[in-house]
This record gives C-alpha cells, structure tokens and sequence, in this order.
C-alpha cells in the first residue's frame, strides 16, 4: 500500500497524467454524447473564480481608506497580503500599461488585472497536487481516472484558446473605439500607398488572428513543459524510494544517488515554475496591453507627450 501512494503521489507512472484533464461527469448536452460536463480543469477554474470573487472584495477593503478618526493612519493598507497585492496592482498600472496606454489606461485596468490575476491564480492552482489528494482518499477515483478538481486548466489548449479569444475581442473592440470604424480600416493598410493594399491588407487580418493564437499557444506549451518537467522528477523520485525501502529491486547506493539529485532538482524546479506561472500571466497581460495600444492614434499621442515635455521643460 505504501509503495501505492509512492508511485501515486509522486508520478512515477505517467507525468502527463498529473497534468492533464480527467473526466468526473459524462452525459449528453445539446445533442452531443459523452461529453465532458465536469473535469478537473472546470473544478480548477471554478476554485480560481471563487478565490478571485472572495479574496477580491476582502483584500479591496484592507486597502481601501478607512474612517477620519483614524487620522493618517488610515491610508495605511491594513494587511500583508493585501499590501502585497496593493503593490503589485499599481505596478501594472503605473510601470506597465500606462507608458503604453496612456490616458486609456483607467478603462482599461479591470479587463487586465482580471486577466492576469486569473492566470496567475490558475497556474499556481497546477502546482498544487489536488489530484492526487483524490486519489489517496479514493480508491474509485483512482481507478476510474476521475476527478472532482485538479491538473493544470492552463495546460488545456481550449482554455487558453478562450482566454485568447476574449483579448482579441477587447483588442479590436478598443481599436475600433479609439479610432472608428474607418480608422481601424485604415489601420489595416499599415498607412502604405493604395497600391501595396492587396498584399500589406491580407497580411494584417492574418496578424490579427495570428496574435491571439500566439498568447495561447505560448501560455500552453509553458505550463504544460514546466509541469511535466516537475512530475518527471518527482516521478525519479518515487521510484529511488521504492527500492531504498525494499519494494523493487535495485541498487541502494544508485537509488540513493537518484533520490537526492532529483529532490535537489526537483526543489529548484518547483520554485523556477513558481517564477514562470508568475511570468507567464504577466506576458499574457502585457502582450494583451502591447496589442491594445497598436491601435491607437500614435501621431496624436506621441506629439501630446512631446507637449507635455515642453511644459514641464
């Protein structure tokens, strides 16, 4: 039974599997047979919301002023992880999409931090092994491959490829609100002569599509790598500790050899995939600014900035 929950936990059979989305409720819906109506990667992004929708409110309130009485002291955020979120949410703003977004960028601050929030939430949630923990507590689960919540959701290509989706609706939404209908026409000619249209035209709609799919795409293949990465050596793990502890044959000394280096690698790697769940929503984020701010009336902001320059000068 120990030597179960080893090779369990620690993914000595199959990585993806740690990773990858299991079913938990099969049926019909709308016509369409065994589809999946709840899997780990839903359970996921529901428990991501629900962190998001509870933490939200609470760590805006530590932030928020308090009452006069309180003197000074009540612009003063009243906790540590609210400070820190406090923190973090006026860097984005402040260093990140304002120098890009400008006088837009109060509009458009809840779209991203939503998004990298949720991102980031969601990626740190595949780090925790709540699929496993399943499994140890069910034996049915674990025979059947099924699970209430766990995995990575943003390891599934059908949930970057939505959030993807709604970037590009904001993308050219805010285009077409900044620069009219006709302006993001006109944009999609690249400003080269009529002439070049039929070439610099087909290419720039191409782009357009072609960015989305770069975010979901970049966002998948990471989380998906570097998690499998983990399980992998969490995997060596679990089989240097079944032959120390007498449950296959092997070598000690090599198993012992195996056991630290793989923990040693298996530690740094943890606190690297930390880092990039942490880059990753914020590449996602950033890109999404970068692309909202090509479709912009740049000669009108760049000779604003300039203004402003003179002014202070």
């Amino acid at each position: 039974m120990s030597l179960d929950l080893t090779t369990l936990v620690l993914g000595a059979g199959d990585p993806v599997a740690h990773v990858a989305n299991h079913k938990f409720v099969v049926g019909e819906l709308f016509g369409i047979k065994d589809l999946w109506l709840w899997s780990g990667h839903i359970g996921n992004l529901v428990l991501s919301g629900l962190i998001l929708c509870i933490l939200g409110p609470w760590i805006a309130s530590k932030i928020d002023t308090g009452p006069e009485s309180e003197g000074s002291s009540r612009y003063v955020t009243r906790n540590r992880l609210a400070h820190m979120i406090e923190v973090l949410c006026i860097y984005l703003r402040d260093e990140v999409v304002r120098p890009l977004l400008g006088s837009r960028t109060d509009k458009m601050m809840p779209f991203l931090w939503t998004l990298f929030f949720f991102i980031w939430v969601n990626n740190l949630l595949g780090m925790i092994p709540l699929l496993d923990l399943q499994h140890i507590a069910s034996g049915y689960l674990k025979e059947n491959h099924l699970a209430v919540v766990g995995g990575t959701a943003t390891q599934s290509l059908f949930v970057t490829a939505v959030l993807a989706v709604i970037s590009f609706l904001v993308i050219n939404f805010a285009g077409i609100r900044e620069l009219g209908v006709g302006g993001y026409v006109h944009h999609l000619t690249g400003g080269a002569p009529w002439f070049i249209w039929p070439i610099i035209v087909p290419v720039e709609i191409v782009g357009t599509f072609v960015k989305p799919f770069a975010l979901a795409i970049r966002l998948f293949a990471n989380m998906t790598a570097g998690h499998i990465l983990l399980a992998t050596l969490l995997g060596f793990i679990g089989t240097a500790l079944a032959t120390i502890l007498g449950a296959q044959q092997g070598s000690f000394g090599l198993s012992l050899v195996a056991l630290l280096g793989a923990g040693a690698g298996a530690i740094a790697i943890f606190f690297l995939e930390v880092f990039v769940a942490t880059l990753q929503a914020f590449v996602f984020m950033f890109l999404t600014t970068v692309f909202i701010s090509q479709l912009a009336h740049h000669d009108h902001e760049h000779d604003e900035h300039h203004g402003h320059e003179h002014a202070h000068a």
